[in-house]
């Protein structure tokens, strides 16, 4: 273990020098000029510090202040004192400013070797605990990120499951996942929040999965009692994603219950006006307004993306909230739509419209 002697006179540092080695420690640094020991201490952080009081220019306690951030730290780096004077005074300040023992001079050996060995002891079980508790934090942050990893997957695999019953594409969930951000992003909302919109925005239609498929995938007009099950999918996903404790399946559960309410009232399932309707609710209804306009279902061919970004655009202070409409806006329509799974033939609705 490292040690470091500090004491003016070179006759005490040659004398402690001599017996650690005899007790065969190796690692010794002896310093004679105490404006030094803090460029020691930022080479080579020792185990312990023996440190005499009374020196020219700095003495033991100016030291000690100076090394605080050491001998006050985690691994608190033990400090030896070295003194003549051993008035209760001295000892207090000593104690004050850090010191863990006291050795009186002229030494006894066997009492330096008894003190320097407890002192030491000290110190590896302090280190020790630290490397122990720092392997324990390691692990519980690798396993937390499995865990997270697992969680998203699981979310991931959720929107998935709802998307296959109506999106050919199977990839509407990740579209609105994305656009919604690049929304919640033009809103100026943080990035922590952001990326949880990002993530939640895709489970916005998980309720579909307790939708029959002669009505969800109904090519033609739905009859009113029809709707009424199709709306239904709202308050089923906030069901199946409420009560959570993590904050990203409660975001995502909002969305689900929100994101077919409409800026004017006219919107299902509760009536919901203006700002009454969460903010990641009224993101995503235009995301997927947009996204499902683009895209091919079994019940409606897709429309030109231009034509589909001016009924968005069309729909603002009605079913769209203006100050998303106007971040919309600003977005390049064509991006958010891959160029493949586009026509030029317009006809049809988002299937769950008023």
């Amino acid at each position: 273990m490292r040690i470091v002697v500090v004491d003016d006179e070179q006759a005490n540092t040659a004398l402690l020098t001599g017996l650690l080695k005899r007790w065969h420690f190796t690692s010794v640094v002896a310093i004679t000029d105490p404006t030094r020991v803090v460029d020691a201490f930022e080479d080579l952080v020792p185990d312990l510090l023996m440190l005499d009081i009374n020196m020219p220019v700095l003495n033991g306690f100016d030291v000690m202040r100076l090394l605080d951030r050491w001998t006050h730290g985690s691994t608190q780096v033990p400090v030896l004192v070295l003194t003549a004077d051993a008035t209760d005074e001295t000892k207090h300040q000593a104690l004050r400013l850090g010191a863990r023992d006291f050795l009186t001079k002229p030494f006894d050996p066997e009492e330096v070797r008894l003190r320097v060995s407890n002192l030491l002891e000290m110190r590896l079980l302090q280190v020790q605990l630290k490397a122990h508790g720092d392997d324990l934090e390691t692990r519980v942050r690798e396993r937390t990120h499995q865990l997270e990893l697992a969680r998203l997957e699981l979310v991931h695999r959720l929107a998935l499951a709802a998307e296959y019953r109506d999106d050919d594409t199977h990839q509407h969930a990740q579209r609105i996942g994305h656009a919604a951000a690049l929304l919640a992003a033009g809103q100026g909302l943080p990035s922590g929040t952001v990326e949880r919109i990002r993530l939640a925005a895709p489970l916005h239609d998980i309720g579909k999965i307790a939708i029959p498929d002669s009505i969800l995938l109904k090519p033609g007009k739905l009859t009113a009692e029809e709707f009424e099950i199709i709306k239904s999918h709202t308050l089923i996903g906030a069901r199946i994603l409420g009560d959570s404790r993590s904050q990203l399946l409660r975001t995502a559960a909002e969305i689900a219950l929100t994101h077919h309410e409409r800026w004017d009232g006219g919107g299902y399932p509760s009536g919901l006006a203006g700002d009454a309707i969460p903010l990641a609710g009224r993101l995503v209804a235009v995301a997927d307004v947009f996204d499902a306009l683009v895209h091919r279902r079994p019940y409606k061919q897709p429309w030109p993306v231009d034509e589909a970004a001016a009924e968005i655009l069309g729909q603002s202070s009605r079913h769209f909230d203006p100050a998303v409409v106007e971040v919309f806006a600003t977005l390049d329509h064509h991006a958010l739509v891959a160029a493949d799974q586009v026509s030029a033939q317009p006809a049809g609705a988002h299937r769950g419209s008023p």
